[in-house]
């Protein structure tokens, strides 16, 4: 949905005599070239689960290396798939890891009311008994996250043309560099400009284009730029959303506003909302947009009158 968002900003300021104004939510239009720490993301799923409890940070911290471990012995990729329950035997523990670190990064992304998976994955790994050792408090981490189910890991799954058609947009036009430092509960897995490259060619047989967004829309000196030209944009974030660390969370100008909750997740603002248990802030936040959101189209319509007397 993060897509859409961009989009929303970037059509507001090309067709100002389209669109009246833009809510651009969880839009990460500065996680593009050089503008945003490549490990911005990783850094707030670390740290949404690690406020959540420190027990499950440093749990799935020190699973790493044990994984690996486990996995490069005679036999350790059979004893991976029994205590994970995959739904094939493993070939690699990268399709494990990708699996767990996809897992978190969801888990964070979207953090929401009134279930808060962070919540429920941490519960699954504190919840263990004491005597548990670490892979399989993990197991029970997954558990807790995707519900009882026959097998896990990797399952067959039929791939989407939202899924398919993103891969093919970050890959060619939308490059987002994120990466994976020392700084997370990951292992380091740093974005290389060059191998990205390769890799999107090697699927499409089409050259990625890593500035072109930059060169097209802007970003760098982002409030200089947008102060001068632009107007009526909100951008919303939650901050527990990973994609706020790519946000604008600073208000540019006086119709160039940045809303923000502490709490919120991705996209929270504008999806359906649910009077019994969306929190007192979602609920702020969301009268705040439509405020302004009024004040724009009221502002358009008595422009509209004065310019054609």
């Amino acid at each position: 949905m993060q897509a859409l968002s961009v989009l929303a900003s970037w059509f507001r300021l090309k067709y100002p005599h389209v669109a009246i104004g833009a809510l651009a939510s969880s839009a990460p239009i500065l996680y593009f070239d050089d503008i945003t720490p490549q490990d911005g993301y990783y850094s707030i799923v670390t740290k949404d689960f690690r406020e959540a409890s420190e027990t499950c940070y440093q749990t799935i911290k020190n699973s790493w290396s044990i994984i690996v471990e486990v996995g490069s012995k005679p036999g350790g990729l059979s004893v991976l798939s029994k205590t994970f329950k995959t739904c094939k035997p493993l070939k690699s523990v990268n399709v494990l890891k990708n699996y767990l670190v996809l897992m978190y990064s969801r888990a964070a992304q979207y953090n929401s009311p009134p279930k808060y998976p962070v919540t429920i994955v941490c519960g699954g790994i504190d919840g263990a008994p004491p005597e548990t050792d670490i892979l399989d408090k993990v197991f029970a981490g997954v558990v807790a996250y995707t519900g009882n189910r026959t097998c896990y890991v990797n399952a067959p799954r039929n791939i989407s043309e939202t899924t398919v058609g993103w891969r093919w947009q970050t890959c060619t036009e939308m490059v987002i560099p994120i990466g994976i430092t020392n700084n997370t509960m990951f292992q380091p897995d740093p974005f290389i400009l060059s191998s990205f490259i390769e890799e999107c060619r090697s699927l499409y047989g089409v050259p990625s284009r890593p500035h072109w967004v930059t060169t097209y829309y802007g970003g760098h000196d982002i409030k200089l730029v947008l102060h001068k030209f632009g107007s009526n944009i909100i951008f919303s974030n939650g901050l527990r959303d990973p994609y706020s660390s790519g946000g604008v969370l600073v208000n540019i100008s006086e119709s160039i506003v940045a809303v923000h909750t502490v709490n919120g997740s991705h996209c929270l603002d504008i999806l359906h909302a649910n009077q019994s248990t969306d929190p007192v802030w979602l609920v702020r936040q969301r009268e705040v947009e439509v405020k302004i959101i009024k004040g724009w189209i009221t502002q358009y319509y008595f422009d509209l009158l004065a310019f054609s007397q």
